[in-house]
């Protein structure tokens, strides 16, 4: 990536589902005036563009076929983060439950996160030039796609506090239950943490914040001040 602006910082936020990193990362980059991207929307736009066009989501050879055609465009405005597919708006679509059951699968394909890793690079390596940083935010950032990140944040939080988090963004047709919903993050866990490309692990240089106890205020106050002080440096 290329060298960031010395005004710029580079924020690489990671962690599993439910642990409070949207929030945290978009309210992070508002208040500090940087710019804000949700790498787990990337995967999870082309993981619909596959369900949508009638890619076998269970054929690893069929998804790496795929992969390169869908144009993918993420809108890097925390106050309104967007990303579009073949310039249509996927936020809403890419949120089933359907894509969250299939999204793993697709994303543990190397041939996905090599495209999804130079997107995501080139998407901060402009941020650090014309603004005064990003936060970029999933589950490999400071560990595959932006190792030289200026702070590492490790977010965790217990299974129960993830899903009771988790159930309450559901709603409607989409709504489950509480055990259904753990057993879902465990699941997701398992695969993000097993599998051989990328896969979802703390970096040794990043601070690791336990969310478990803490309101979401607390955890963006958290956050805000390592960020601050990294920038004093």
């Amino acid at each position: 990536m290329e060298t960031a602006a010395p005004s710029a910082v580079i924020v690489a936020i990671d962690g599993p589902s439910g642990t409070g990193k949207s929030s945290t990362s978009k309210a992070v980059a508002a208040k500090l005036g940087l710019r804000y991207l949700d790498t787990g929307a990337q995967y999870r736009a082309i993981t619909w563009w596959m369900i949508t066009n009638g890619v076998d989501t269970d054929d690893p050879q069929a998804i790496a076929v795929a992969a390169g055609k869908p144009a993918l465009v993420s809108g890097t405005d925390p106050a309104a983060p967007t990303i579009t597919v073949d310039g249509l708006d996927a936020s809403g679509p890419i949120r089933t439950q359907e894509v969250t059951s299939k999204v793993s699968a697709v994303s543990a394909v190397p041939e996905v996160r090599t495209l999804i890793t130079e997107l995501q690079r080139s998407i901060a390596a402009e941020a650090a030039r014309e603004a005064e940083g990003i936060v970029v935010e999933g589950r490999d950032i400071g560990t595959t796609v932006l190792p030289d990140a200026d702070l590492k944040i490790f977010l965790t939080a217990s299974a129960e506090a993830r899903a009771a988090r988790r159930s309450g963004e559901l709603r409607g047709k989409e709504a489950t239950d509480l055990a259904a919903t753990k057993e879902a993050l465990i699941k997701r866990d398992a695969a993000d943490s097993g599998r051989k490309t990328s896969p979802l692990a703390k970096a040794g240089d990043a601070v690791e914040v336990d969310t478990t106890e803490l309101t979401l205020d607390q955890v963006i106050e958290c956050v805000v001040t390592l960020v601050e002080e990294r920038r004093a440096r």
